[in-house]
């Protein structure tokens, strides 16, 4: 207990000295420094990893990916920090720090400073969405071997929880598309190793496989969508505008790697948002927490409008490793540059098609 309130000191202190969302702590995801890097310091009854649901935990497992998949990362770059992997804890670092993690309800304390901040609510969307992005992949690394031969794990699940799975079997079972694509990832790593092929090809191959798996645990968090009754309209507008935008990012291969992910991350929303909040004038977000939410907004606005066609064309534009490239700086400019011309999006990216 002592230990939780400790943390939420820390916590409490990081969100103080930002107004905008905080997504690092001393340059790396929140609280990393609380987290372990070796298995065995995790959980354990009767020989088998037992993750608990919290947040230390979950991050932990991340970090372990990360340290477990590494050396398998060289065509990224030479940093340890290269990694595609890096979004998966600073987007759940955010959420923490954004109050996404905590119960939306009101009902309970968990998540909040003022009961156990380290908590991952079982009534939150975002912590719901971000178990398909944690545990299933762990869970495919850990069959594949990343984590030692003789490991196995089965994952803690709060009592009346039945809509996540919790061990490799039975999310093989409950969601084959996005335990496939995470065993192709971990497989294609391994591949990637004793390829041929240069390292931008290898680097290319691995971020389509790595997105491919991320999309794949997205769709897959369908079975969390009943949690969003517990938000405003504003709030779920936004997470389906979220979810829209990982189809444009997953397309460009994005490396997220720490570096180039943390600026994405900065410009969103560092609190839950309520009823009557309306980009670009929400008084106490930060302009560029206002500029992204308008964005987002303008984004699955004009690709409902056209029938998907947006989303379609974009994906026809990112056919090859150049045009990819090209769309992953036009994402930037597009959510970080407030001066961009929304309007000449669709035209752009109508005439990448054509060098397919």
């Amino acid at each position: 207990m002592q230990h939780s309130v400790v943390l939420g000191l820390i916590l409490a202190c990081v969100i103080s000295l930002s107004s905008s969302a905080v997504v690092l702590e001393n340059g790396m995801p929140i609280l990393w420094a609380h987290t372990t890097a070796q298995v065995s310091n995790l959980s354990m009854q009767e020989g088998i990893l037992f993750p608990d649901p919290h947040y230390l935990h979950r991050m932990s497992l991340l970090r372990q990916m990360i340290d477990a998949t590494n050396p398998f990362m060289g065509s990224m770059g030479t940093n340890t920090t290269d990694s595609p992997l890096w979004g998966l804890p600073l987007q759940l670092g955010w959420m923490l720090t954004s109050g996404r993690l905590a119960d939306p309800t009101g009902v309970t304390t968990c998540g909040l400073q003022t009961g156990n901040p380290m908590c991952i609510s079982t009534q939150s969307w975002w912590g719901c969405v971000s178990y398909f992005s944690s545990a299933i992949p762990f869970l495919s690394a850990v069959q594949l071997g990343f984590m030692g031969p003789e490991a196995q794990v089965q994952m803690q699940v709060p009592k009346g929880v039945e809509d996540i799975c919790t061990n490799y079997t039975d999310c093989t079972t409950r969601y084959p598309d996005a335990m496939s694509k995470w065993d192709a990832f971990f497989q294609g790593l391994k591949v990637a190793a004793e390829s041929t092929q240069t390292d931008n090809e290898k680097k290319d191959s691995i971020l389509g496989l790595y997105w491919a798996a991320q999309m794949a645990s997205t769709h897959a968090s369908a079975a969390c969508s009943n949690r969003q009754s517990h938000y405003s309209s504003e709030e779920i507008s936004f997470a389906k505008s979220w979810v829209n935008a990982g189809e444009y990012v997953a397309a460009a291969h994005f490396q997220s790697s720490l570096v180039k992910a943390t600026p994405f991350m900065l410009p969103l929303p560092s609190r839950i948002l309520q009823e009557g909040d309306s980009a670009p004038n929400i008084a106490d977000l930060s302009a560029e927490e206002n500029h992204s939410l308008s964005v987002f907004t303008w984004m699955k606005g004009i690709n409902t409008v056209l029938g998907g066609a947006l989303i379609r064309t974009w994906k026809s534009a990112m056919c090859s490793v150049t045009t990819r490239e090209k769309g992953g700086e036009l994402l930037q400019q597009l959510l970080l540059n407030k001066n961009f011309p929304l309007g000449t999006f669709l035209g752009i990216i109508t005439e990448m098609t054509t060098s397919c």
